[in-house]
This record gives structure tokens, C-alpha cells and sequence, in this order.
């Protein structure tokens, strides 16, 4: 489980490790072709920047065996590296029958009590923010050739529905001639240790708030108080300092991070224990409540104790897999690592 709501839905047709698509896929499921396949994308994407991207794919377009990359529309901004941490727009679609996977232009949610307007009136859009060549909701093959290009810029990159979904694509109803197309708008790039964690002087938890020890290159212990029963508002402490960046609506938040239930002190999901931290939009409905209301306004180089009520959490509904129960108040350690 990752503290994000919108991972739900994305969840519905991208699994995790695997990342197989669980809808319903291409209806040919013919033997592939062994004719010689185009070199080039077999998709055409237009539209301009700062709008959506519309996808044209020809009927008897055949998908190719290489991962083809497509740099529609060059940005002028910093150059994305491999292990980069980028905020993007990003639209997935199957080739054969035009099937969207992922659009986060067809999200026009706004936050509950967080994102704030900007100075144009509009609250920012939910984005996402993935690891380039990292497994994530974004499959690792779709971000890897984001290496090498630009901040402002427009990349579109095909590839087999095996190449680009796993090789278990076919199995969940994919034909094997199946293509996929992802164009990708990149808002930003930052480049962070994904395995660091912040560092600095720890403080002392505040009365009635669960006790947090710092454990150096593990994840922070943490203690729900004994027979005590949880805040009914959100409660927030930062616990070490940091000088970097402050976090605003609508960036992405690069976290280490350790989450509990408040009724149990279980831990039902650790970045630590995944070995690399996570990136997450903040102010845009992309994460709990409790994390746009409780992050926004820190810095990087903070570590922040969040205590979140089940309304700005999860709220009657089961998640994590059963992990977390309805209306099971969350702990949450987060060391604010990098923002993009």
C-alpha cells in the first residue's frame, strides 16, 4: 500500500510488481507477425503543449519489437538523468483498440481543503511523479528512455504490450500484437539518493503523541501511546529540521517513509523496507488527505510525524489489502527527501 488514492484506480489496470493489465485487452489474439516491423512509431501525436495529446494510430499499423522514442516537442529546461525523480503528464493507450491504461489530463479532481489556487485562479492538476527506470504504477520500460531529454519537453515511447506491461500482458488479455503508446509531458526533474534519508537533530515527541526513535539508515521505530485513544483532528510535528526547498501545492514530494495504524502499531507499508524512497504529488487529491494537509508548507530536509484521523485518511473503506481496517486512524514518519 503507498498513502495515494489515485494508486487505486490506477491499480485496477496496472499491478504491481508485475504491472499486468487486468481489463479487458485486444480481442486479436493471433499469432504475431514475423514480417519485418517499421522503425519508426507507428502512432501519431499532436496537439500543443500544456494541452492534451491527441493519438492517432493507423488500423494496419504494426508494432515493432524495439522500444521506439519519439521526441515530439524539445523542452529548453534541465536534462533528465537515469534515476531521475520526474513530474509528468502522461497519457498510456493500447494501439490496437485505443484503450487508455493511464490520462491524467481526464482528471480534473481538485483537493478537499488543500491545493490552493495559484495566481492565474486554478488549482494545480493531479500529475504523476515516478523514478525514471524504476518499477512504479509507470512500468520501468515506459520511463527508461526519458533519460536524456528535457524539462518542457514531449516523448512519446512505443513498445510491444509485453515489452511495455510485463511478460504476463498476454495471459491477462492481451493479444500479442498488441502495442502500446505512452506520451509523456515532463513538468520537472530533480535528482535524489533514493536510498538517503534526512539527518539532524532529533526531537522529542509532544505529549500524547506516539514516540519516534531515530534508528540512522533503518526506518525510525515508532511507539503508539498505550491504552490511549487517538486524536480525533490531524496532528503534526516535525521532529528534525531541514533548510531545503519549501513544499507547495501541486510538486511532487520525493519521501522516505513509515506508516502504522494508530490501533494496533502495525506497520502496513515502509519505503525503507522497499529499499528506495517514493515520489508523490502533494495538494491535488493525489495522496491522503492528512499528507496534503500535513506536508505542504514543510521543507526538505524535514522529518515529519503525522498523525491522521480516518476522515483524512481512508474514512470507512478497507485498504491495504485488509492491512488497514475502516476507520483506522494512520501514523506516518516522513522524511521529506527531494520535491520536484
Amino acid at each position: 500500500m503507498i498513502p495515494t488514492k489515485r494508486a487505486h484506480r490506477v491499480a485496477a489496470v496496472l499491478a504491481v510488481p508485475a504491472l499486468l493489465l487486468t481489463a479487458c485487452g485486444s480481442e486479436d489474439s493471433g499469432a504475431a507477425d514475423d514480417s519485418s516491423a517499421p522503425s519508426g512509431p507507428v502512432a501519431t501525436v499532436s496537439g500543443d503543449l500544456g494541452a492534451p495529446p491527441e493519438i492517432t494510430v493507423d488500423e494496419d499499423a504494426e508494432i515493432g519489437e524495439e522500444t521506439v522514442v519519439e521526441v515530439v516537442s524539445e523542452g529548453d529546461g534541465a536534462e533528465v538523468r537515469d534515476g531521475d525523480f520526474v513530474r509528468v503528464d502522461v497519457v498510456g493507450q493500447v494501439t490496437t483498440n485505443q484503450m487508455e491504461l493511464l490520462n491524467t489530463w481526464a482528471n480534473t479532481e481538485q483537493t478537499q481543503g488543500g491545493g490552493q489556487a495559484d495566481e492565474g485562479g486554478e488549482a494545480p492538476r493531479q500529475q504523476f511523479v515516478v523514478q525514471v527506470g524504476a518499477e512504479s504504477m509507470i512500468p520501468a520500460p515506459a520511463t527508461a528512455p526519458l533519460a536524456g531529454t528535457t524539462v518542457g519537453s514531449r516523448v512519446q515511447v512505443e513498445g510491444s504490450v509485453t515489452e511495455m506491461l510485463g511478460a504476463g500482458a498476454v495471459n491477462a488479455g492481451f493479444g500479442e500484437q498488441d502495442g502500446v503508446v505512452w506520451v509523456f509531458d515532463i513538468g520537472g526533474t530533480v535528482t535524489v539518493d533514493a536510498a538517503s534519508h534526512v539527518e539532524g537533530e532529533h526531537a522529542a515527541t509532544a505529549d500524547g503523541m506516539p514516540e519516534v526513535t531515530d534508528q540512522g539508515d533503518e526506518a525510525p521505530a515508532v511507539t503508539i501511546p498505550e491504552g490511549q485513544d487517538p486524536p480525533a483532528e490531524l496532528q503534526e510535528q516535525v521532529l528534525i529540521e531541514g533548510d531545503g526547498p519549501e513544499v507547495t501545492d501541486g510538486q511532487g514530494v520525493i519521501a522516505q517513509y513509515v506508516g502504522l495504524t494508530w490501533a494496533d502499531g502495525e506497520t502496513f507499508d515502509s519505503s525503507w523496507e522497499r529499499g528506495a524512497a517514493s515520489g508523490f504529488q502533494i495538494g491535488t487529491q493525489s495522496v491522503v488527505a492528512g499528507w496534503d494537509q500535513g506536508l505542504a508548507g514543510k521543507n526538505v530536509g524535514d522529518r515529519v510525524l503525522l498523525v491522521i484521523p480516518p476522515d483524512l485518511g481512508y474514512g470507512d473503506n478497507e485498504s491495504g489489502n485488509g492491512a488497514i481496517p475502516p476507520g483506522s486512524t494512520l501514523v506516518f514518519v516522513v522524511d521529506v527527501i527531494g520535491v520536484v
